[in-house]
């Protein structure tokens, strides 16, 4: 690969990481304005999280198909245009095109989710966690400072929600800018796609395919359950919302390091059984320390869980690339693990809810999540070990 054109790679999968959360963080510290500006209910402004998230579920296994058909890049090129137009519409007019602009976002980011392992694996197979350290940090880094500027951009600005939603279209149009060398390597990327998937592996019929998927949508529920209700678990502790923000905020930070770290790591591993075992044993001390009450031993409860969370989405990330034979199967993976572990990620928050209501508390949701943490384990350590989905030890018992 000629240089140039190597560092102009690197630069697009970086600007594409960060498109893959601002658009989504940046919600959250608004919700409030949105709900009040629009005169929408609190259910109506819950779909604006929810939604993306089931387009990642609905497409998910559609956008390997898609790249097949029509390259991996090209594909790429056109769910960025997704996401510019999406977050165009969704701060234009008033509730039908902000939820329109969402879904279409959404699906943009949900082809972007499934294709970038693959196209890491099939671009650095020699390099995949390092990429994937790279891509993990710009994703989630640009995701925190989005909910950090959101506020400030809309009030301290001046511009409004509207405005601080639709500024990041900048960022998407960037990365399609950048993008566009990336398309004329496009037609020898569908060969070898092609080439490689002569002899096509029944994923949904492998064993081993459906422990990556379940420890995927596992660490999905995981973290979108504590992200979403974690300040309302402080607050019924006592704590003030702002320390509750913060601790979140920190939450969210503890995952940066790890997210850079632990892919290099687990890529020089022969397997990566070690690194489940502590990420299942990270998140069940974590959630058991928002079980003691004791305000101290709660923040070091969630610090683990930061790092839990980071360890857990980087590993499944590499689990795509190191568990597959080719890039193409990588894709097909990355697209079965994403559909179910979304769809648990969509369901988790109402699940948990639903628990807190019935309970009239947090001690019964919070023990069904230590529960969660052990199938976490077992399916992490099953995906951990060192086989190859379509190999005899990977389609035979478990």
């Amino acid at each position: 690969m000629h240089a140039s054109k190597g560092w102009l790679l690197v630069l697009g999968i970086i600007l594409i990481a960060a498109n893959m959360r601002a658009p989504l963080t940046s919600v959250g510290p608004l919700i409030g304005t949105i709900r009040d500006d629009l005169g929408i209910s609190n259910t109506l402004a819950g779909m604006i999280t929810t939604l993306p998230l089931l387009a990642f579920a609905l497409l998910s296994p559609i956008a390997p198909k898609l790249a097949r058909r029509f390259g991996t890049s090209t594909v790429l090129f056109g769910s960025l245009i997704l996401l510019v137009i999406g977050m165009a519409l969704r701060s234009s007019l008033g509730i039908s095109s902000l939820l329109l602009g969402t879904v279409i976002l959404g699906l943009g980011i949900s082809i972007c989710n499934v294709l970038m392992p693959s196209l890491i694996k099939q671009n650095y197979p020699l390099r995949i966690g390092l990429m994937i350290g790279i891509y993990s940090v710009a994703m989630n880094l640009s995701g925190a400072i989005a909910s950090g500027i959101s506020v400030p951009l809309s009030a301290g600005a001046g511009l409004g929600w509207k405005g601080a939603l639709g500024i990041w279209s900048l960022l998407a149009l960037i990365a399609l800018i950048v993008w566009i060398p990336q398309i004329r390597r496009n037609p020898s990327q569908k060969v070898k796609t092609s080439a490689s998937s002569e002899k096509r592996t029944s994923l949904w019929k492998s064993p081993l395919a459906w422990h990556v998927t379940l420890f995927m949508g596992l660490q999905s529920m995981l973290f979108y359950v504590v992200v979403s209700w974690l300040p309302d678990i402080l607050g019924n502790l006592g704590m003030s919302s702002d320390s509750a923000g913060w601790i979140l905020s920190l939450m969210q930070i503890c995952l940066l390091p790890v997210t850079f770290i632990v892919p290099i790591m687990a890529g020089r591993m022969q397997n990566q059984v070690a690194l489940m075992m502590l990420t299942a044993a990270l998140f069940f001390i974590g959630i058991g320390g928002l079980l003691s009450g004791n305000h101290t031993v709660v923040i070091i409860g969630v610090l683990l869980i930061g790092v839990g969370s980071g360890c857990a989405f980087s590993l499944a990330m590499m689990m795509f690339g190191l568990r597959t034979a080719n890039a193409h199967d990588a894709a097909e993976l990355s697209g079965m693990a994403q559909s179910v572990g979304y769809l648990l990620a969509a369901l988790g928050p109402t699940l948990f809810g639903y628990l807190h209501d019935i309970s009239n508390g947090w001690t019964a949701p919070l023990i069904v999540l230590l529960g969660i943490t052990v199938l976490l384990f077992f399916f992490g350590v099953s995906a951990g070990r060192n086989r190859v989905i379509g190999s005899a030890d990977a389609a035979g018992r478990v």
